[in-house]
C-alpha cells in the first residue's frame, strides 16, 4: 500500500504531533460519511464531498506543536459546549493539544453538524 499525501504530511510533524495528527484523522474519518473525499493543500487535510472547496466539511491543520481541526463555516453551528475558536468570518477550529482533547463532549456533534451543512453534490439525473 503507497502513502498518501496526507500520510506524507503527518509523517513530517514530530512524533507527538504525528499521533495527534493521525488519531484527529481516524476521528473524522469514523464520523463522516465513507463517501467523503480526502485531500491536502498545504499543511492542511481536507474532509469534503469533492476535491475542491466547495462542499468541503473540516480541515486538519497541522502545526509543530499541535493539530487544529477546522470547521467550515463553524460560526453558524451550534456549540453548546464552547469547543469552536477563532475569530475568521466564517470558519473556527477547535485546537488539539493532546489526544485527550479528541473525547471531549461535543465534537462528534460538531462534526456531524458540519457534515450535514456542507453542499453535497447532486447526483446526475
Amino acid at each position: 500500500m503507497s502513502d498518501t499525501s496526507a500520510d506524507v504530511l503527518i509523517a513530517s510533524a514530530a512524533p507527538d504531533v504525528r499521533e495527534l495528527a493521525n488519531r484527529t484523522r481516524e476521528l473524522v474519518r469514523s464520523a463522516l460519511p465513507d463517501d467523503v473525499v480526502e485531500t491536502v493543500d498545504g499543511n492542511d487535510i481536507g474532509f469534503g464531498w469533492s476535491t475542491g472547496y466547495t462542499g468541503l466539511i473540516c480541515v486538519i491543520s497541522v502545526y509543530s506543536r499541535w493539530v487544529n481541526l477546522g470547521v467550515v463555516d463553524g460560526i453558524d453551528l451550534p456549540d453548546p459546549q464552547r469547543l469552536l475558536q477563532g475569530s475568521g468570518r466564517r470558519h473556527r477550529y477547535v485546537r488539539i493539544t493532546r489526544p485527550s482533547d479528541l473525547d471531549q463532549p461535543g465534537l462528534l456533534e460538531l462534526l456531524a453538524a458540519a457534515s450535514a451543512r456542507a453542499s453535497r453534490p447532486r447526483a446526475d439525473r
